[in-house]
């Protein structure tokens, strides 16, 4: 028995590597191919779903790599504000999935809350459009080449971005009859 590694020792190694700007390489062929094509992506696991981080700037190019890859089912996009998580309040996710790898990806972009911009993957993915209108309406995030950014669950003379941490609290005043009445 000799001690030389094997190529699935050294496929093992290479994947935990560190020195990868955008950390291990993911196990799945196809992903593997767009962390080298994305090498400032940073590739992890996150309950058994497999989780990249992209810059805002990347990100119309990296879900277009996507789609050419497999990934041809756009399933949402969503935003999360995380108010005092410098450099970026806030997040958008967005997520994948390709029947024929089989494969589900969730794509994670951080936003700056001075300026929270994104471009818009409506050209890529059309089903994306009221997802990224009900994140503008709801979070205040523009995303940038929209067809129709305007507001889709808020009307249209609301002040402010309900979902975000910082907006106040609001209530309607409710009357009710007879609750104070003694028998």
């Amino acid at each position: 028995m000799t001690d030389e590694p094997t190529p699935q020792d050294e496929a093992a190694v290479e994947a935990a590597s560190p020195e990868r700007p955008g950390g291990p390489l993911p196990e799945h062929p196809v992903l593997r191919e767009l962390a080298g094509a994305f090498p400032d992506a940073r590739f992890e696991t996150s309950v058994g779903q497999d989780v990249v981080r992209v810059d805002r700037a990347e990100l119309v190019p990296f879900v277009t790599a996507c789609k050419e890859r497999g990934f041809d089912s756009f399933r949402e996009l969503c935003a999360v504000d995380y108010l005092r998580r410098p450099p970026h309040r806030f997040e958008v996710v967005v997520e994948l999935l390709s029947m024929e790898l089989p494969a589900r990806l969730r794509i994670l972009v951080g936003v700056p809350g001075s300026r929270p911009t994104v471009p818009s993957i409506t050209g890529v993915c059309v089903g994306a459009n009221f997802y990224e209108r009900e994140a503008y309406d709801l979070f205040g995030i523009s995303f940038d080449g929209h067809p129709d950014l305007t507001r889709i669950l808020m009307p249209d003379d609301w002040q402010g971005h309900p979902m975000r941490k910082d907006h106040p609290v609001g209530a309607v005043p409710v009357q009710f009859k007879g609750a104070n009445t003694v028998t």
